[in-house]
């Protein structure tokens, strides 16, 4: 009989073997089986199409961001299926294509006017320097791809420059609209070399203890590697994206984790021009703002929480799931009731002026939204992971899908297409553990599409 000792060498010599045999298929170009499927939604009757529908883990792209690659043919995405790599999905056949290999972190940027990806990625050889910024060629991958041909992946991939530790840079990461620079946090220290004298520097606000400054952020050109400081706050910066019909705008939020001082602000890419993108009351809770055309910002103008000393509504009350119904503590302050306006909010960034498209009666109210860049549609999720879809032009709002399971791992997130047609979310409506989600497609109404244009 072995000993335990030769039983263990024998494990740990298979584990490695393993680990060698993953590292070595997790390959750019690499090709997996399709998993499309259509599902008929069981309360609306939306046709949902399902570009993966396996326990994988899989996550889109966050909303801020675009989705489709420029040709608007495959839908760029995160999973387990090739861990720590993008995954591209044709839309139409169902083929999964690894389009990166060696990893990347923060947001995945993908141009809208090329077919490339973007990402910033830490080399895993002590060596390798400061965080690289990589550019993919998404035409050549999908090409070789499919015809069996693939080349070594730095055929594909380039660094395209590369930070300084010094920066302290990382998280969300944008491309900007003229494809030629990206923009990216940086740290407390490099931030603070920049802020003017004196400057009042913000602490944590509210009870995930979140929100310190200073942070700031920078740019670097794709072509050269030239990198320069944008601008320096004192509050901490999330969600950090560019206008992508308008070069040298920027879009970006102080983030607490819930309810900010002031959440959205707008900055031009050579620092001038920072100012509150909505200044907001200390009622208002404001979040998950989302550039959807040239001169618009989508957001949220949440209603999920109870009016102290009033008649309980369902607005306010407690879905008994854990998560399902956040921003409930008292410590956060007196916002996010309906006893002021809320709703999905559109404000414009040269009149300023701001409307409210549209607001669920009762629930939580729209939560992550987005809207189609010709202004008819606006879109949202609220609480319950349903969606629904508003016509900006005769505010009637209709529910695309829902039952998506308030314990799935993340919310929908709904994102429009570029022609204002489909809309992609993440839904764990297929998975049997209540939490793994897929990547969904569902399509704007045939009827709405056929309404005149505003």
């Amino acid at each position: 009989m072995p000993s335990r000792l030769y039983t263990c060498a024998v494990l740990s010599a298979a584990l490695c073997a393993t680990l060698l045999s993953a590292t070595a298929s997790a390959q750019i170009g690499k090709r997996f089986p399709s998993e499309r499927k259509v599902v008929r939604d069981p309360v609306t009757g939306t046709m949902l199409t399902f570009l993966t529908s396996k326990p994988h883990g899989d996550s889109k792209i966050y909303p801020t961001h675009p989705q489709w690659s420029a040709d608007g043919k495959w839908v760029i995405f995160r999973s387990r299926l090739a861990d720590g790599e993008a995954l591209a999905v044709n839309e139409a056949s169902g083929d999964i294509v690894q389009v990166s290999e060696g990893g990347y972190q923060g947001m995945l940027n993908l141009a809208r006017k090329s077919m490339k990806l973007y990402f910033m990625r830490k080399p895993k050889d002590a060596g390798g320097g400061g965080l690289q910024i990589v550019e993919v060629d998404l035409a050549r991958v999908f090409a070789d791809s499919a015809a069996g041909k693939m080349q070594p992946a730095a055929s594909y991939q380039r660094v395209a420059g590369i930070l300084p530790d010094s920066l302290e840079a990382g998280g969300d990461m944008a491309l900007d609209a003229g494809e030629e620079w990206v923009y990216f946090r940086v740290g407390k220290t490099e931030a603070a070399r920049h802020l003017a004298p004196g400057a009042k520097i913000e602490p944590n606000f509210g009870p995930r203890n979140m929100g310190a400054g200073p942070n700031g952020i920078a740019r670097m050109n794709v072509r050269t590697g030239e990198v320069r400081h944008v601008v320096s706050v004192p509050f901490q910066i999330g969600h950090i994206q560019a206008n992508l019909f308008n070069p040298g705008e920027i879009v970006f939020c102080w983030e607490t984790g819930g309810k900010s001082p002031q959440r959205t602000w707008t900055v031009l890419a050579d620092g001038s021009g920072l100012r509150p993108l909505y200044p907001e009351a200390p009622y208002e809770w404001v979040t998950h703002e989302a550039v959807i055309g040239k001169d618009e910002v989508a957001m949220a103008i949440m209603g999920h929480r109870q009016i102290p000393g009033a008649a309980a509504t369902v607005a306010g009350a407690a879905t008994g799931v854990e998560g399902a119904n956040p921003g409930q503590d008292d410590a956060w302050g007196p916002a996010g009731t309906r006893e002021k306006p809320s709703g999905l909010a559109i404000v414009n960034l040269r009149t300023r002026q701001m409307t409210i498209a549209g607001q669920t009666p009762s629930g939580s109210g729209l939560w992550h939204v987005h809207g189609s860049s010709d202004g008819r549609w606006a879109v949202g999720d609220d609480f319950s992971r349903s969606v629904y879809l508003i016509d900006r032009r005769t505010r009637e709002m209709t529910m695309l899908t829902t039952g998506h399971k308030t314990t799935a791992a993340d919310h929908p997130h709904p994102t429009f297409n570029a022609d204002g047609t489909r809309i992609e979310i993440q839904s764990a409506m297929l998975s049997q553990d209540g939490r793994t989600m897929n990547i969904c497609i569902v399509p704007v109404p045939e009827a709405w599409l056929k309404r005149p244009a505003p």
